[in-house]
C-alpha cells in the first residue's frame, strides 16, 4: 500500500526515488542541534568539492538526447544576461517593486508585471512602526529572560534559534500579514485546476529571527538559494514534479517559476540537512523591525529570477576552453572578469560521456551557494541588488528560487533586525508539515526543519497552545494547524476545497 500510494505522486517512478521518499519519511525525527551555520558550507568552514560519481550519471541522464538544444540554449542565455545585467546594475534598488499595504486590494498592473519578472517585492506598512518596534522590544526581553538561547555566532549572538516567542507568534498570525501573504501568492498560478492547493489559506511556517549588530562580519552569508541544493537536479527531488524540465530540454525560455502544481510532489530535503526546508514556501520573507538601508546589514537579491535559475542549473554542464588549467573549476579573479573568458565561444558543453560530478555550489544537506568564480556570467559582484531602505513594519518577500545574500559587513550604526516569516500555501505536504510543527510547538522545541535540542522547552514566557486563540484568533490558529479549516465556505473552487478537506483530515479534525 505504501509503495502504491507513493507511485501515484511520482512523475517518473523509479526504485531509487521510492527508496529516497521512504528514507526521507522515516528520518523526519528531530534533527541534531545546530544553528544557521550548519545550513551552509561557507558558514560552517567546509569547502566545495566534487560530489559522488552518481551525480555525473545524474547530469548525463538529464540532458541525454537534448545535447544540441541545451548547448544552443546556453548561448541564448548568455546573450540575454549580457543585455539585462547592465540594466539591473544601473537601476539598483529601483528595480525592486514596492507597494503600500493599503493598496494591495487594487494593485497596479505594473507592480504585478515587475514582481513576476524580478521575483521580489516590498510591501510597505503591513503593521505600524510602533507595533513592529514593540515586537522587537518584547523579543529582546524574551532573550534577556532566557540567556541560554542558542544563537549564531556564539560570541556575539545575532541569529537566534527562537520560534515560539509571543512576538513571533503574534507577527505570524497578524491579520495584515496573512492578507499580504494571500496577495503575494495570488501571483502564482496552477496548470492543474484539480490540484489540491489553496493560496487563499496561508500556512504559518515557524522560522528564526535576526538582530544583526553594527560592525558584524561573521553573518556574511553570500549569494545562495534555499530549498535544497542537489535536489534541484535530482529526479527524486525537484524532478518529481518536472519543475525544471524545460531547462533540461534546452528551452529555458519556457520555464515558468510561477507555476505551482509542478512543485507539489517535490522533495526539497532529500539529505535531511539542518535548516533544509521540507515545506513548500512560495516566497521567503521577513518582517522588518528596524530602519535599514544598503550596507547596513540588509538583504541583497539577484532580480533576474528565471534567467538566473536557468544559469546556475546549466552551469555544471559547461566549462571554459581558455583561462583555466586542465580540470580546474574556476579561474583567477582577473581572468574571470575578462570579456574573453566570459565570451560565449569560450564555453563548451562537456562531452555527454565525460560529465563531471561537480554541481557548482551544491552540497548534499546544505543550501545552494553561488559565487562570482563559480558562476561568472551572473556578475554577482554587481548584480546582487540591495533592498531599498525599509522601516519597522515593512514586509520583504522573495520567490523561493531567488538568489539572495546579506551584507558582508554591517556598516550601519544601529541593529538590523527582522523576523523571518515565509509565505506558504495550504497543500497536503504543508499540512503534514503543520502536524510535525504543531507537535514541536506544544513541546517548545525547534521547528521541524531546524536544529534539534531542548529549544525553548524550558524558556520563561514561552507561549502555550491554550494562549493562541486569544493571541491570534481563529485565522491565526488555523494557519498553525490549531483549528479546523472551513471547507464549506462559499466561493471555493475544487482544488481549494480539496486542500482544506485533506488538510483537516491530516491534522486530525475528522477521519
Amino acid at each position: 500500500m505504501i509503495l502504491s500510494a507513493l507511485k501515484s505522486t511520482i512523475r517518473h517512478p523509479t526504485s531509487r526515488c521510492i527508496t529516497a521518499q521512504l528514507r526521507t519519511a522515516a528520518t523526519q525525527a528531530q534533527k541534531r542541534a545546530g544553528d544557521i551555520s550548519d545550513a551552509f558550507v561557507s558558514l560552517s568552514g567546509q569547502q566545495f568539492t566534487p560530489l559522488a560519481p552518481e551525480y555525473a550519471a545524474l547530469k548525463t541522464r538529464l540532458i541525454t538526447g537534448a545535447e544540441n538544444e541545451v548547448r544552443e540554449s546556453w548561448d541564448r542565455l548568455l546573450r540575454h544576461l549580457r543585455e539585462e545585467i547592465p540594466l539591473i546594475v544601473e537601476l539598483g534598488s529601483k528595480v525592486i517593486p514596492e507597494i503600500d499595504f493599503k493598496d494591495i486590494d487594487n494593485a497596479p498592473e505594473h507592480f504585478g508585471q515587475e514582481l513576476r519578472k524580478r521575483g521580489v517585492a516590498v510591501v510597505r506598512g503591513v503593521v505600524s512602526e510602533e507595533q513592529a518596534l514593540q515586537w522587537k522590544a518584547d523579543l529582546k526581553d524574551y532573550i534577556k529572560q532566557n540567556p541560554q538561547t542558542k544563537a549564531f555566532p556564539a560570541d556575539r549572538p545575532q541569529v537566534f534559534e527562537l520560534y515560539w516567542s509571543r512576538a513571533q507568534l503574534l507577527a505570524r498570525g497578524n491579520p495584515n500579514l496573512l492578507k499580504s501573504h494571500r496577495f503575494l501568492m495570488s501571483y502564482w498560478h496552477s496548470a492543474d485546476p484539480q490540484a489540491a492547493l489553496s493560496t487563499k489559506h496561508p500556512v504559518s511556517y515557524a522560522d528564526r529571527l535576526r538582530m544583526r549588530l553594527p560592525g558584524d562580519a561573521k553573518f556574511a552569508l553570500g549569494p545562495h538559494v534555499d530549498g535544497g541544493s542537489v535536489e534541484r537536479w535530482d529526479e527524486c527531488g525537484y524532478g518529481l514534479g518536472g519543475v525544471y524540465d524545460s531547462i533540461w530540454k534546452g528551452k529555458w525560455e519556457e520555464f515558468d517559476p510561477w507555476e505551482s502544481s509542478c512543485r507539489l510532489p517535490v522533495i526539497s530535503d532529500l539529505h535531511q540537512g539542518v535548516g533544509s526546508c521540507s515545506a513548500f514556501r512560495m516566497f521567503q520573507g521577513w518582517m522588518s523591525l528596524s530602519t535599514t538601508s544598503a550596507h547596513e546589514g540588509t538583504l541583497l537579491v539577484n532580480p533576474l529570477l528565471a534567467k538566473a535559475t536557468a544559469y546556475f542549473l546549466l552551469r555544471p554542464f559547461f566549462s571554459p576552453r581558455r583561462g583555466v588549467e586542465s580540470g580546474a573549476q574556476t579561474a583567477s579573479e582577473a581572468i574571470t572578469n575578462s570579456s574573453e573568458f566570459l565570451a560565449s565561444d569560450n564555453w563548451v558543453m562537456d562531452p555527454i560521456s565525460k560529465q563531471s560530478s561537480w554541481l557548482h555550489g551544491a552540497t548534499p544537506g546544505h543550501g545552494q551557494e553561488l559565487s562570482h568564480l563559480l558562476h561568472p556570467h551572473l556578475n554577482l559582484q554587481q548584480s546582487m541588488i540591495h533592498m531599498p531602505t525599509v522601516r519597522p513594519g515593512d514586509y520583504v518577500a522573495w520567490h523561493c528560487d531567488t538568489i539572495h545574500a546579506v551584507d558582508k559587513v554591517h556598516a550601519g550604526k544601529s541593529d538590523s533586525s527582522v523576523m523571518y516569516i515565509p509565505v506558504c500555501p495550504l497543500t497536503e505536504g504543508n499540512a503534514k508539515y503543520l502536524v510535525r510543527q504543531r507537535e514541536k510547538f506544544i513541546n517548545g522545541i525547534p521547528s521541524p526543519d531546524f536544529g534539534g535540542g531542548i529549544g525553548e522547552s524550558e524558556h520563561k514566557g514561552r507561549i502555550r497552545v491554550e494562549d493562541m486563540d486569544g493571541l491570534v484568533g481563529v485565522e491565526g490558529c488555523r494557519a498553525m494547524g490549531l483549528a479546523e479549516w472551513d471547507s464549506d465556505a462559499e466561493g471555493l473552487h475544487f482544488g481549494e476545497r480539496q486542500a482544506l478537506d485533506r488538510a483537516n483530515k491530516i491534522l486530525g479534525y475528522y477521519n
